[in-house]
């Protein structure tokens, strides 16, 4: 889903670089690019993806599906998941809109990249440590100790893992294994004990395959919660488009609260509008149901996509008290940064601080 840190985050082969970039400049930005609907003219506005179509993004495409983009006056392009992530892109104005995760923004912007994150579509994390539900022997993560983890080549995975399991009692010695297939399939295949999957969306897939995970929320054992979803801007776009990008956040937080609302119907929006990506209607929809039900949107009224300062200080600190913060330079950052400066409100409906 939303872990861009590197390709083997979620481990498929992509399109080219250039193919990307190419694709991503055709599109335009929004500021330039107008179409006309029905005598309606119509701002494109262009949002590129973190993964292969999925639960995360179902606000969007249901906002597309419904007309709520149209009625505010916008052409919707979505720019497909590629080996460009979407920092990148909306860093260098080939997107307007990317989808992200908090350490993938905190990275960039650390990094110098113009990225900063303007909604919040879950209100808390999709992550969790799992294990093999018939795995017995591990009943807390404690049991993880000297066990081997199947990852995904990102920095923060091997901190946040130490961290809980010695918040449980235990050493916080594993081994690692870095994959380029679905991990919690190598936890079935035994060639590893635990994972970190989406429990949303991996979770899921892995009940409905006969062979259920064990799931160990992070935030149980003092963790810092974090966004594992995030859309973002940078703020040249918005500085210079103000308008537009209120615009579109408005529409897409119509989308996101009719899939709270309406989870079944959102689901098979998002079908209709990726027939050949998602095959299996039923996985979308228990995924949207998960979503709603047990209170991952964040769709409340008054504060819908409303991003929360102490997830950005509190998860940021982390990163940098782990020395995982790096300038543009590659140098490790000296000072903490300023958290106000990653993220905005600004441009929410009901804006926050």
């Amino acid at each position: 889903m939303n872990r861009t840190t590197s390709l083997t985050r979620r481990g498929l082969l992509a399109a080219t670089l250039s193919a990307t970039v190419l694709a991503a400049s055709a599109c335009g930005g929004s500021s330039s690019t107008e179409s006309s609907a029905g005598g309606q003219k119509l701002t494109e506005v262009t949002v590129a993806l973190s993964w292969t179509p999925n639960t995360d993004y179902t606000g969007v495409f249901a906002a597309d599906e419904l007309g709520y983009y149209q009625d505010a006056g916008i052409s919707l392009t979505v720019i497909p998941y590629s080996s460009t992530s979407p920092e990148t892109l909306v860093a260098h104005d080939k997107a307007d809109f990317g989808f992200s995760y908090q350490a993938g923004v905190t990275y960039a912007r650390a990094a110098g990249q113009d990225v900063v994150a303007v909604y919040a579509p879950d209100k808390k994390g999709t992550y969790a440590i799992s294990v093999s539900a018939d795995r017995d022997d591990i009943k807390s993560p404690k049991d993880l100790d000297g066990k081997t983890y199947a990852g995904f080549g990102s920095p923060d995975e091997g901190p946040l893992l130490k961290y809980v399991i010695q918040h449980d009692g235990g050493q916080g010695d594993f081994k690692s294994i870095a994959l380029d297939t679905s991990a919690y399939q190598a936890v079935y295949s035994k060639k590893a004990d635990f994972t970190i999957p989406v429990v949303t969306w991996e979770g899921v897939e892995a009940k409905r395959s006969g062979k259920p995970l064990k799931n160990f929320a992070p935030t149980d054992y003092g963790f810092p919660d974090q966004y594992s979803v995030l859309l973002a801007s940078s703020d040249q776009y918005l500085t210079a488009n103000s308008d537009v990008a209120k615009k579109f956040l408005a529409a897409t937080a119509k989308g996101y609260s009719y899939s709270a609302a309406e989870p079944q119907k959102a689901a098979d929006l998002l079908v209709q509008a990726n027939p050949t990506q998602l095959k299996d209607a039923d996985l979308v929809r228990e995924s949207q149901q998960l979503l709603a039900d047990d209170g991952y949107l964040n769709t409340e009224e008054g504060h819908v996509g409303v991003q929360d300062e102490t997830f950005w200080k509190d998860y940021g600190s982390f990163l940098y008290t782990n020395g995982l913060l790096t300038d543009a330079d590659g140098k490790k950052l000296t000072a903490e940064p300023d958290w106000t400066q990653y993220y905005t409100n600004a441009y929410l409906p009901t804006s926050g601080s």
